[in-house]
């Protein structure tokens, strides 16, 4: 009774459950950010709880005890007409100065505890954990895709949502239709992209990679191996041609496109067809190229919208970067993990990794049946000599599938073209087909190679050993459609170095 007559108008079941909430709810604040301290475990979901559902708790039990007592004194006011409207803050009254006491470190202790846990949810909020593993299905090709990418360090957010405000609200309310789309299923299977309204380079990306830097020429080794029986080595050693300080009146080099003003129409949404380009010259015109095979008519670009060329335009996968099977066999063999002595092992790797599998539990199923099998039956001695190397390859290859085919989300290493270079995706070769003419007929962007590459040197079986080459010479002899096609007309159906294993 002497508790009851304490609580007063918080004795009532509305106030208890309140207090009850509260209290368990801090509780579990301090011991789940207890744990995380302690631990170093970062885990999506116990974020959420931690910053979210917990804090959650204890407002909605505060706000449930002044509710209850208020209720309880309203009705005890209808049949006692003595109590006054409003409550008498009497501190000469000990039981009031007590209450108000505990009021004022109760309050006190709440606005410490909602303030750091505010703290904490929004890093958590801007945190990789928050981002690519909440969603784990939806967001797992992506994450999975950062974590091996260059820019494994740089959040998220750096990228796309960038400094201030303004943007931070758009993304949280982005971010609200995609939590509806993930929590009804009605996302789209592979996402789409490339992202509507992404905040432009020239806000996030240029804080590192600021144009005025000076950029010099690369050079940069390509390492292949030959799908056949010896995995014969390949190797092309050739100068980037990146180009000077941008901005300066001695831009040239590939990074001459973002010193200067470069307009582009497309007609589809990743942006591989470009029939409309237009370059701003030092006086303030504009030279329009148009392409010959499927020009727009004057109406239609005036009715379109231009889009101003920045970093992504070619950049546009600086780290959601997924590899051909063809591109991973040849680092992991080049780098030791997968041993080159094995007959045929880049072809088999990239046939096996390239079938369709509904799960990837059912894909490493495969691999690791079918490459043990694979030699048992066709090099038993191998099979003996190098069951070590063979198992390791199964490890490797297995790898390979799980950086680069997610089932579940419908994406492959080829789902999402990757406009820099030109070998799986026409990339450069958007514009720079010869097929894109000035209106005035006296101007074509060129398909040169040397404009972005010199090629210093080439190692490969149908090249002399110790000739010096000047251009790249194809591994097999395809004559003129090596200026005619594209590489990735043939190259992007297999994901290999020679398309159908060397059978053209």
């Amino acid at each position: 009774m002497a508790l009851r007559k304490t609580a007063g108008y918080l004795w009532n079941p509305i106030s208890l459950i309140g207090l009850l909430l509260a209290f368990v709810g801090t509780g579990l604040i301090i011991a789940f950010l207890a744990m995380e301290m302690i631990t170093g475990v970062e885990h999506p979901y116990i974020g959420l709880l931690t910053y979210f559902a917990f804090p959650g708790m204890l407002i909605f039990g505060l706000i449930l005890v002044p509710v209850g007592a208020w209720m309880v004194r309203n009705r005890r006011r209808k049949e006692d007409e003595e109590i006054p409207p409003y409550p008498r803050m009497d501190f000469n009254d000990p039981h009031k100065r007590k209450l108000a006491i505990f009021f004022v470190l109760a309050s006190v202790i709440f606005v410490l505890i909602v303030s750091v846990a505010s703290i904490l949810g929004f890093e958590f909020t801007e945190s990789t954990t928050f981002c690519g593993e909440l969603c784990h299905t939806v967001m797992t090709p992506e994450h999975t895709a950062w974590k091996n990418s260059p820019h494994a360090r740089v959040k998220c957010v750096e990228c796309h949502v960038g400094p201030g405000a303004e943007w931070y609200v758009k993304a949280k309310i982005s971010g609200l239709r995609q939590v509806w789309a993930v929590a009804t299923h009605s996302y789209p299977t592979p996402i789409e992209t490339p992202i509507e309204n992404l905040r432009p380079a020239r806000d996030t990306c240029e804080h590192c990679h600021w144009p005025e830097k000076f950029y010099a020429g690369r050079q940069k080794v390509f390492y292949h191996y030959a799908p056949n029986k010896e995995n014969t080595p390949r190797e092309i050693n050739m100068l980037i041609n990146i180009g000077g300080a941008p901005k300066s009146p001695h831009a040239k080099g590939i990074h001459w496109h973002i010193g200067t003003e470069v307009y582009y129409i497309s007609r589809d949404k990743k942006r591989l067809d470009i029939p409309y380009i237009a370059v701003k010259q030092k006086d303030g015109s504009f030279v329009e190229y148009m392409s010959t095979e499927t020009p727009l008519t004057r109406d239609e670009i005036a009715k379109a919208k231009k889009r101003l060329m920045d970093c992504t335009d070619c950049h546009n996968r600086p780290t959601h970067i997924y590899k051909s099977p063809g591109q991973e066999m040849d680092e992991h063999i080049v780098s030791g993990l997968i041993d080159p002595a094995l007959p045929y092992i880049k072809k088999v790797g990239v046939e096996l990794l390239e079938k369709p599998y509904k799960t990837q539990q059912e894909a490493f199923t495969a691999i690791a049946a079918k490459l043990p099998e694979y030699y048992a039956t066709n090099y038993p001695e191998v099979s003996k000599t190098k069951a070590a190397a063979i198992n390791q390859a199964v490890t490797q290859v297995k790898d390979i599938y799980s950086r680069n085919f997610f089932p579940e989300m419908k994406v492959s290493w080829n789902t999402y073209p990757n406009h820099i270079g030109h070998f799986y995706t026409p990339g450069c070769f958007r514009c720079h087909d010869g097929k894109h003419k000035s209106t005035d007929g006296k101007k074509t962007i060129s398909k040169d190679c040397n404009m972005c590459h010199t090629m210093i040197g080439q190692t490969q079986e149908n090249i002399p050993a110790g000739k010096q080459v000047k251009e790249f010479v194809h591994p097999v002899d395809i004559g003129d459609e090596i200026h005619k096609t594209n590489c990735s007309d043939c190259h992007m159906s297999g994901g290999e170095d020679v398309p159908g294993g060397g059978k053209h």
